[in-house]
């Protein structure tokens, strides 16, 4: 069987804060929430650093399948805490933090996870994609209110603006009535959102850091459908190329507003179809 990966930074000289990996029997993205300079974390840690580990032991925590997959996350976050609570200050609202996609493979199905905005399209063979992501970020965001308009990306008043949105989230993040990401707290896994479901409904499967689905879901240049034709005809190399090529029309942000001119951008496919055997 034949997974295919991309995961490129959203810019060359910056860490890419996404992790983007396979594995006997399972599929991840994990995408750090990178914050603008100036505001505290209370870790002396990068969070590539933490969306790095974060994966890796996910990786080794869901090959167990006696584990559900938000029992493996949960015992994940656990483990990272232990890699650096005696160096940093867990208790801090701006600890790093990151979303998770997360499919598993086993006796003829597919389970998944989704917690925070990353995004999981299943390509049903009966009535085509069925998307999951969390939205309860952005429900978040259009509570708080923030002034009309927008500025340039990079300008001061953009990275003021940014600056003052991350410090106002910490006081939802991983609450009730607010919305959850991996970051210290095991109970977040928790709240994601799982499912599973046969293999023969299934005809492919992809995961996506926010910033590889954004062709769809912020700049509205493609639908699921085309996305998924992009993964199956070229593959996810191609779908990070096409967003850099659409952010690069719009690098002050003006036409579509976001936080960074360029995002880091992970995919994940699987051409379920193809399967020559039940394991990876």
């Amino acid at each position: 069987m034949r997974v295919l990966i991309a995961s490129e930074p959203g810019r060359p000289e910056r860490d890419n804060e996404d992790f983007a990996a396979a594995a006997p029997g399972l599929l991840l993205v994990v995408d750090g929430a990178g914050a603008p300079a100036g505001v505290e974390s209370g870790c002396a840690h990068s969070v590539s650093w933490y969306a790095r580990n974060l994966g890796g032991l996910l990786l080794a925590a869901a090959s167990d399948v006696a584990l559900g997959l938000d029992e493996a996350l949960a015992v994940s976050i656990e483990r990272v805490n232990a890699l650096h609570a005696t160096t940093c200050d867990l208790g801090h609202p701006g600890s790093p933090s990151a979303t998770v996609a997360l499919a598993r493979v086993g006796d003829g199905r597919l389970e998944h996870l989704v917690l925070s905005d990353s995004v999981l399209v299943l390509d049903r063979l009966d009535r085509g994609p069925t998307v999951i992501t969390d939205d309860r970020l952005a429900e978040v965001i259009a509570r708080l209110d923030e002034p009309d308009g927008h500025s340039p990306v990079g300008s001061d008043e953009h990275t003021g603006l940014l600056r003052s949105r991350v410090e106002r989230l910490a006081s939802y993040r991983n609450q009730s009535g607010g919305f959850w990401v991996a970051s210290t707290k095991p109970e977040a896994a928790d709240q994601a959102l799982t499912g599973s479901i046969p293999l023969a409904e299934l005809d492919a499967v992809a995961l996506l850091s926010d910033g590889a689905s954004r062709l769809v879901d912020r700049f509205q240049l493609m639908t699921w459908p085309d996305l998924l034709g992009v993964l199956r005809k070229a593959g996810p190399g191609e779908l990070v190329a096409r967003t850099r090529e659409a952010e690069s029309t719009d690098p002050d942000g003006m036409r579509w507003p976001r936080g960074k001119a360029s995002d880091d951008a992970s995919a994940v496919y699987w051409a379920v179809q193809d399967l020559a055997s039940p394991n990876l």
